[in-house]
Protein backbone atom coordinates (compact mmCIF):
# COMPACT_ATOMS: atom_id res chain seq x y z
CA UNK A 1 0.00 0.00 0.00
CA UNK A 2 1.27 3.33 -0.77
CA UNK A 3 1.17 5.79 1.98
CA UNK A 4 -1.75 7.77 3.17
CA UNK A 5 -1.81 11.95 2.40
CA UNK A 6 -3.46 13.76 4.76
CA UNK A 7 -4.36 17.32 3.89
CA UNK A 8 -3.52 19.81 6.95
CA UNK A 9 -6.11 22.25 6.94
CA UNK A 10 -3.75 25.42 8.03
CA UNK A 11 -2.24 25.07 4.39
CA UNK A 12 -5.41 26.90 2.83
CA UNK A 13 -4.61 30.14 4.78
CA UNK A 14 -6.62 31.07 8.21
CA UNK A 15 -8.30 33.82 5.95
CA UNK A 16 -9.61 31.14 3.42
CA UNK A 17 -10.69 28.89 6.31
CA UNK A 18 -12.52 32.04 7.78
CA UNK A 19 -14.15 33.40 4.71
CA UNK A 20 -15.22 29.39 3.56
CA UNK A 21 -16.98 28.72 6.72
CA UNK A 22 -14.44 27.01 9.01
CA UNK A 23 -12.38 23.63 8.77
CA UNK A 24 -16.02 21.70 7.95
CA UNK A 25 -16.21 23.30 5.06
CA UNK A 26 -12.41 21.81 3.82
CA UNK A 27 -14.03 18.56 3.89
CA UNK A 28 -16.04 18.30 0.37
CA UNK A 29 -12.58 19.35 -1.02
CA UNK A 30 -10.21 17.43 0.54
CA UNK A 31 -12.62 14.47 -0.37
CA UNK A 32 -13.07 15.02 -3.81
CA UNK A 33 -9.21 15.87 -4.52
CA UNK A 34 -8.75 12.09 -3.46
CA UNK A 35 -6.97 12.57 -0.09
CA UNK A 36 -7.39 9.91 2.83
CA UNK A 37 -7.29 12.27 5.62
CA UNK A 38 -7.53 15.54 7.37
CA UNK A 39 -5.44 17.26 9.58
CA UNK A 40 -7.67 19.38 11.97
CA UNK A 41 -5.88 22.43 13.94
CA UNK A 42 -7.19 23.27 17.14
CA UNK A 43 -5.97 26.73 16.80
CA UNK A 44 -8.60 27.34 14.06
CA UNK A 45 -11.26 25.89 16.22
CA UNK A 46 -13.14 28.26 18.54
CA UNK A 47 -14.78 27.74 21.78
CA UNK A 48 -18.05 26.79 20.30
CA UNK A 49 -16.89 24.42 17.57
CA UNK A 50 -14.41 22.45 20.62
CA UNK A 51 -17.59 21.27 22.20
CA UNK A 52 -19.00 19.74 19.07
CA UNK A 53 -15.72 17.84 18.36
CA UNK A 54 -17.88 14.82 18.39
CA UNK A 55 -19.92 16.62 15.16
CA UNK A 56 -17.11 17.48 13.66
CA UNK A 57 -15.50 13.82 13.64
CA UNK A 58 -19.38 12.37 12.40
CA UNK A 59 -18.72 14.79 9.23
CA UNK A 60 -15.14 13.32 8.58
CA UNK A 61 -16.47 9.94 8.72
CA UNK A 62 -19.18 11.11 5.93
CA UNK A 63 -16.71 11.94 3.81
CA UNK A 64 -14.68 9.12 4.41
CA UNK A 65 -11.68 10.69 5.32
CA UNK A 66 -9.85 9.85 8.75
CA UNK A 67 -8.66 12.60 11.41
CA UNK A 68 -5.50 13.80 13.05
CA UNK A 69 -5.40 16.40 15.35
CA UNK A 70 -2.67 19.43 16.30
CA UNK A 71 -2.48 21.28 18.90
CA UNK A 72 -0.04 24.45 19.15
CA UNK A 73 1.09 23.40 22.19
CA UNK A 74 4.39 21.68 23.78
CA UNK A 75 4.82 18.31 25.56
CA UNK A 76 7.10 20.11 28.17
CA UNK A 77 6.89 23.67 29.39
CA UNK A 78 9.58 26.17 30.25
CA UNK A 79 10.89 24.28 33.58
CA UNK A 80 10.95 21.22 32.00
CA UNK A 81 7.66 20.03 33.64
CA UNK A 82 5.21 17.91 30.92
CA UNK A 83 2.22 20.40 29.67
CA UNK A 84 -0.63 20.09 32.26
CA UNK A 85 -2.99 20.04 29.36
CA UNK A 86 -2.21 17.20 27.33
CA UNK A 87 -4.85 14.89 28.71
CA UNK A 88 -7.40 17.31 27.82
CA UNK A 89 -5.52 17.61 24.92
CA UNK A 90 -5.98 14.19 24.57
CA UNK A 91 -9.39 14.00 25.22
CA UNK A 92 -10.26 16.13 22.53
CA UNK A 93 -8.16 14.05 19.74
CA UNK A 94 -10.82 10.92 21.06
CA UNK A 95 -13.96 13.07 20.54
CA UNK A 96 -12.15 14.05 17.09
CA UNK A 97 -11.56 10.40 16.84
CA UNK A 98 -7.95 11.05 15.77
CA UNK A 99 -5.66 8.85 14.62
CA UNK A 100 -3.30 10.55 16.74
CA UNK A 101 -2.18 13.84 18.68
CA UNK A 102 0.45 16.01 17.08
CA UNK A 103 2.09 18.59 19.86
CA UNK A 104 5.81 20.16 19.36
CA UNK A 105 8.61 19.15 21.80
CA UNK A 106 9.17 21.68 24.29
CA UNK A 107 12.07 22.10 26.86
CA UNK A 108 12.31 18.43 27.76
CA UNK A 109 15.39 18.28 30.51
CA UNK A 110 14.18 15.66 32.75
CA UNK A 111 13.65 11.25 31.72
CA UNK A 112 11.86 11.42 35.59
CA UNK A 113 8.52 12.84 34.17
CA UNK A 114 8.23 10.85 31.37
CA UNK A 115 6.97 8.15 33.90
CA UNK A 116 4.20 10.51 34.60
CA UNK A 117 3.53 10.74 30.41
CA UNK A 118 3.60 6.93 30.52
CA UNK A 119 0.43 6.90 32.57
CA UNK A 120 -1.42 9.74 31.04
CA UNK A 121 -0.89 7.83 27.42
CA UNK A 122 -1.93 4.66 29.00
CA UNK A 123 -5.34 6.12 29.86
CA UNK A 124 -5.94 6.98 26.32
CA UNK A 125 -6.68 5.58 22.88
CA UNK A 126 -4.57 8.26 21.23
CA UNK A 127 -1.19 7.75 19.84
CA UNK A 128 0.77 10.84 20.87
CA UNK A 129 3.55 12.13 17.68
CA UNK A 130 6.24 14.56 18.65
CA UNK A 131 7.19 17.31 15.43
CA UNK A 132 10.31 19.77 14.93
CA UNK A 133 9.01 22.96 15.03
CA UNK A 134 10.71 26.25 14.26
CA UNK A 135 11.90 27.21 17.70
CA UNK A 136 15.58 26.03 19.37
CA UNK A 137 13.94 23.00 21.02
CA UNK A 138 12.50 21.97 17.43
CA UNK A 139 16.91 21.52 16.52
CA UNK A 140 17.90 18.26 15.90
CA UNK A 141 20.11 17.63 19.27
CA UNK A 142 16.78 17.77 21.36
CA UNK A 143 15.14 15.75 19.34
CA UNK A 144 17.20 12.98 19.63
CA UNK A 145 17.86 13.23 23.27
CA UNK A 146 13.94 12.60 23.47
CA UNK A 147 13.50 9.93 20.77
CA UNK A 148 16.77 8.13 23.12
CA UNK A 149 14.77 8.71 26.44
CA UNK A 150 11.44 6.89 24.72
CA UNK A 151 12.97 4.06 23.26
CA UNK A 152 14.89 3.61 26.25
CA UNK A 153 11.86 3.61 28.63
CA UNK A 154 9.47 1.80 25.77
CA UNK A 155 7.56 4.66 25.87
CA UNK A 156 4.60 4.62 23.06
CA UNK A 157 5.84 7.91 21.17
CA UNK A 158 6.47 8.92 17.34
CA UNK A 159 7.82 11.83 15.81
CA UNK A 160 6.28 13.79 13.36
CA UNK A 161 9.16 15.02 10.73
CA UNK A 162 8.67 18.32 9.49
CA UNK A 163 10.34 18.34 6.17
CA UNK A 164 10.48 22.06 6.03
CA UNK A 165 11.21 23.04 9.81
CA UNK A 166 14.66 22.34 9.93
CA UNK A 167 15.73 25.11 7.84
CA UNK A 168 14.42 27.61 10.19
CA UNK A 169 16.70 26.76 13.39
CA UNK A 170 19.33 26.06 11.16
CA UNK A 171 19.91 21.90 10.68
CA UNK A 172 19.91 20.44 7.39
CA UNK A 173 16.50 18.24 6.69
CA UNK A 174 19.16 15.32 5.38
CA UNK A 175 21.01 14.62 8.28
CA UNK A 176 17.89 14.82 10.43
CA UNK A 177 15.69 12.33 8.21
CA UNK A 178 19.08 9.78 8.52
CA UNK A 179 19.43 10.04 12.55
CA UNK A 180 15.71 10.00 12.99
CA UNK A 181 14.05 8.25 10.38
CA UNK A 182 13.28 5.12 12.21
CA UNK A 183 11.09 6.93 14.98
CA UNK A 184 9.29 8.53 12.42
CA UNK A 185 5.37 7.70 11.95
CA UNK A 186 4.22 10.99 10.00
CA UNK A 187 5.86 13.62 7.59
CA UNK A 188 4.82 17.27 7.34
CA UNK A 189 6.00 18.07 3.52
CA UNK A 190 6.69 21.44 3.07
CA UNK A 191 9.46 23.11 1.02
CA UNK A 192 11.55 26.40 2.31
CA UNK A 193 13.18 28.99 0.13
CA UNK A 194 14.79 31.81 1.78
CA UNK A 195 12.38 34.34 2.25
CA UNK A 196 14.02 37.98 4.19
CA UNK A 197 16.09 37.23 7.09
CA UNK A 198 14.07 33.79 6.96
CA UNK A 199 12.27 31.40 5.31
CA UNK A 200 9.13 30.80 3.78
CA UNK A 201 7.01 27.45 2.81
CA UNK A 202 6.19 26.80 -1.05
CA UNK A 203 5.25 23.70 -2.86
CA UNK A 204 7.79 20.86 -2.99
CA UNK A 205 6.98 21.09 -6.84
CA UNK A 206 7.75 25.48 -6.76
CA UNK A 207 11.63 24.57 -5.28
CA UNK A 208 14.25 22.53 -6.29
CA UNK A 209 14.48 18.74 -6.08
CA UNK A 210 15.95 18.14 -2.99
CA UNK A 211 12.30 18.52 -1.30
CA UNK A 212 10.88 15.70 -3.12
CA UNK A 213 14.46 14.02 -2.72
CA UNK A 214 14.27 13.89 0.84
CA UNK A 215 10.99 11.98 1.06
CA UNK A 216 13.32 8.63 0.28
CA UNK A 217 15.45 9.01 3.10
CA UNK A 218 11.95 9.03 5.11
CA UNK A 219 9.95 5.90 5.78
CA UNK A 220 7.46 5.09 2.85
CA UNK A 221 4.74 3.68 4.02
CA UNK A 222 3.68 6.72 6.88
CA UNK A 223 1.38 9.33 6.27
CA UNK A 224 2.39 12.18 4.23
CA UNK A 225 0.67 15.49 5.26
CA UNK A 226 0.23 18.37 2.89
CA UNK A 227 1.47 21.59 4.74
CA UNK A 228 2.58 24.20 2.50
CA UNK A 229 -0.01 26.66 0.88
CA UNK A 230 -2.79 25.46 -1.50
CA UNK A 231 -4.22 28.85 -3.33
CA UNK A 232 -5.74 28.74 -6.25
CA UNK A 233 -9.45 29.72 -7.82
CA UNK A 234 -10.44 25.97 -7.63
CA UNK A 235 -9.34 24.38 -4.23
CA UNK A 236 -10.14 21.15 -5.12
CA UNK A 237 -8.25 21.18 -8.29
CA UNK A 238 -5.03 22.52 -6.74
CA UNK A 239 -5.50 20.15 -3.72
CA UNK A 240 -6.16 17.28 -5.91
CA UNK A 241 -2.57 17.86 -7.88
CA UNK A 242 -0.52 17.69 -4.83
CA UNK A 243 -2.71 14.28 -3.28
CA UNK A 244 -1.29 12.92 -6.87
CA UNK A 245 2.27 14.28 -6.72
CA UNK A 246 2.91 13.20 -2.95
CA UNK A 247 1.62 9.59 -3.79
CA UNK A 248 3.63 9.52 -7.16
CA UNK A 249 6.85 10.27 -4.44
CA UNK A 250 5.39 7.46 -2.00
CA UNK A 251 6.39 4.02 -3.18
CA UNK A 252 4.94 1.29 -2.43
CA UNK A 253 5.61 -0.58 1.01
Amino acid sequence: MPAKIIVVTAAYGHAQIEALGGQLALLPIVAEAGADGVEIRRELLNEEALKHLPSLASAIDLHNLQACYSAPEALFQEDGTLNPRLPALLLEAQALKALWLKVSLGHFTQHSHLETLRGWLAASPVPLVVENDQTSCGKLAPMLRFNAACHTLALPVSLTFDTGNWLWVGEQPEEAARQLAPAVSYIHVKAAVAHGDGFRAVPPDAADSRWLALLKDLPADVPRGIEFPLEGEDLTDVTRHYVNLLREEAPYA
